[in-house]
């Protein structure tokens, strides 16, 4: 997304930091690829933008790959309180009591929050250091938080994706670490009870599920999308 990774981050009086706007990025760039139909991976804040891009367009949609993002007010636990409350009163007194994650420590807390200690050494150093140097940019910081204000927003849209789910059925996949510090487990049921077709895989993993079993989502992912893929291609020549 803009602001990650390689990605441009350009300042924000040039680029709307919300994932709506994101999604329209997104949609610009699926058109000049001519991509019909695809599967979306629901991640994080990827979430917020693949659920913008999934009601829009729910025919494009041949199903969910879900990875520890949320949909659902059941996946936000007690974490999530200080940033509520902030939502709800964007005062600076409510803003100082929110951690203070936007740091070289909050980017390491990423990948290791909540990790069990017989995991962190499948956790490589590099990685969170590599994530704070791209996010250490030039006014990168103040693009971080201004997605986390936003994602409010995304909170507000749950009931539109509830009904999204169980008017458009799309075939999902969920693979979960389950200590997570940011989801809960309860995001699990939440989809099972919208869904008539959900597969689940629930890991010894945390957030950042694919730096300790990357091997087992592939081959589920590899398996997910065959399958829905030949049924869709089955669908189309009768």
């Amino acid at each position: 997304m803009p602001g990650f990774g390689f990605s441009d981050a350009p300042p924000m009086d040039r680029y709307e930091y919300t994932f709506e706007h994101i999604a329209d990025t997104f949609e610009a760039l699926i058109d000049v690829l001519g991509l019909e139909r695809m599967f979306l991976y629901v991640h994080d804040y990827g979430a917020c933008v693949a659920y913008q891009l999934a009601t829009r367009r729910p025919e494009r949609v041949l199903g969910l790959i879900v990875q520890n993002g949320s949909a659902h007010d059941e996946g936000m636990g007690n974490i999530w309180d200080t940033g509520r409350a902030f939502w709800a009163d964007p005062s600076p007194e409510n803003r100082a009591k929110m951690p203070d994650w936007l740091n070289f420590e909050g980017v390491r807390e990423v990948y290791l929050g909540g990790v069990p200690e017989h995991l962190k050494p499948l956790f490589q150093p590099e990685y969170w250091h590599f994530d704070w140097e791209r996010m250490s940019r030039p006014g990168n910081v103040e693009i971080q938080f201004r997605l986390f204000e936003d994602y409010k927003n995304h909170v507000a849209r749950f009931p539109e994706i509830a009904r999204y789910h169980r008017e458009h059925q799309p075939p999902c996949l969920i693979l979960w670490g389950r200590h997570d510090p940011y989801y809960e487990l309860d995001e699990l049921i939440a989809y099972s009870r919208e869904l008539d077709q959900v597969e689940m895989h629930v890991f010894d993993g945390a957030h950042l599920l694919l730096e300790t079993h990357h091997h087992e989502c592939a081959h589920a992912i590899r398996d997910f999308v065959a399958a829905n893929a030949a049924a869709e291609n089955q669908s189309l020549t009768g």
